[in-house]
C-alpha cells in the first residue's frame, strides 16, 4: 500500500502516536507524517504510506487554522496544558483592540517559538531542555502569516477570539497568542487549536482514527494517491521509451526553461516520480514507480 492518510488527529494524541497505530493498523513498516501536531491539537495530519514517505519533502509548506486565544492569562506552554504563571482579568479590553493588533501578526514576521516545542538548539529538544529547567536563549525565526480572520468573540473576565490563521510553515500559532498577549498588555495563550489544511490536505475530507479503523476492517480503506498532495508542482510527460530511460536512472533532454522541480508522468498518465530540471535535462531525483 502506498500513498497518503488525511487523517484528522484526536486530542491528546502525539504525532507519533498517530503514526504507530496507523502502522499497527495497516500492517505497514513505512510510515512517516508531515507538519508535527501537539498533542492538545486536533485537525489535519497528513500521513504517507508505503514508498509516499519519500514524497513528504515535495509537499507544499502552507496551512491553516482555527484557534481560540484566551486573553488576562499566560503560561509555561503558551497553551492551556501549562501551568499558569501570571493571570489578571481584563474585562475592559474590546474587540477593535484585538483586531488591531491581530494584524501586527500578518505578512513575514520574526516569531521566537514556545520553549516547549520541538525545534532544536544545539542538537537538543527545546522541551527536553526545558523540562530539565535549562535557561536556553532560543532564537527567533522568520516565519509569514498570510491570514488571520476573527471568527468570534466572547467578552468575559477572561475575553477569548476565535480566529482563523492562515501561514507558511514553521508558523507557532502558541506563539502568535502569546505575543498577542504581549501587544495587549494582558498576556495570552491558545485555548484551543484545529488544524483545517496542512501541505495540500483539507480537513473536510479526512478521516478519523475510528474512521480509518472501520474502513480497514472493512477492507475498503483506499489512501489518497501519491500525487494528490503535489499538485502544486508543475509536470511533464514523458514519451515510452524516455520514460523507461528516466525511471533508469538516465537523464533525459528536455525544453530549456522548465520549472527546476517537476512531477513525471509517462504517457499513461502514471505518476513515476519527480524529477530536476537543468538547463535541458531532466534529471531523476525520486523514481516512485520503475517501468521495466
Amino acid at each position: 500500500m502506498q500513498g497518503f492518510l488525511n487523517l484528522n488527529k484526536p486530542f491528546g494524541w502525539t504525532s507519533h502516536d498517530c503514526v504507530a497505530k496507523t502502522r499497527k493498523l495497516l500492517q505497514l513498516k513505512r510510515v512517516g507524517h508531515a507538519g508535527t501536531l501537539d498533542p492538545a491539537a486536533t485537525g489535519v495530519l497528513p500521513i504517507a504510506l508505503g514508498k509516499a514517505t519519500r514524497l513528504l519533502q515535495y509537499l507544499p509548506g502552507e496551512k491553516a487554522y482555527k484557534a481560540t486565544i484566551r486573553l488576562g492569562v499566560r503560561t509555561t506552554t503558551d497553551d492551556l496544558q501549562g501551568e499558569i504563571i501570571a493571570s489578571q482579568p481584563c474585562t475592559g479590553l474590546s474587540l477593535e483592540a484585538v483586531k488591531s493588533a491581530l494584524q501586527q501578526f500578518v505578512g513575514k514576521i520574526e516569531q521566537i517559538p514556545p520553549i516547549y516545542s520541538a525545534i532544536q538548539v544545539q542538537g537538543k529538544r527545546l522541551y527536553d531542555l526545558a523540562r530539565k529547567g535549562e535557561d536556553v536563549e532560543v532564537p527567533a525565526r522568520t516565519v509569514e502569516v498570510f491570514k488571520i480572520e476573527v471568527l468570534d468573540w466572547r467578552e468575559e473576565e477572561f475575553p477569548e477570539v476565535d480566529v482563523a490563521i492562515a501561514c507558511g510553515a514553521g508558523t507557532y500559532i502558541r506563539a502568535i497568542a502569546r505575543d498577542l498577549g504581549t501587544v495587549l498588555q494582558t498576556g495570552g495563550t491558545l485555548a484551543a487549536l484545529t488544524r483545517t489544511q496542512s501541505s495540500g490536505f483539507d480537513l473536510t475530507n479526512s478521516l478519523t482514527m475510528t474512521d480509518l479503523e472501520t474502513k480497514v476492517q472493512a477492507e475498503i480503506f483506499q489512501p489518497f494517491s501519491p500525487d494528490a498532495a503535489l499538485q502544486h508542482l508543475p509536470f511533464i510527460t514523458l514519451p515510452a521509451t524516455s520514460a523507461q530511460k528516466w525511471c533508469q536512472g538516465q537523464r533525459i533532454s528536455v525544453a530549456p526553461g522548465l520549472a527546476e522541480i517537476l512531477r513525471v508522468y509517462d504517457e499513461d498518465e502514471r505518476f513515476l516520480g519527480i524529477g530536476q530540471a537543468k538547463y535541458d535535462v531532466l534529471i531523476p531525483t525520486m523514481v516512485f514507480e520503475a517501468i521495466s
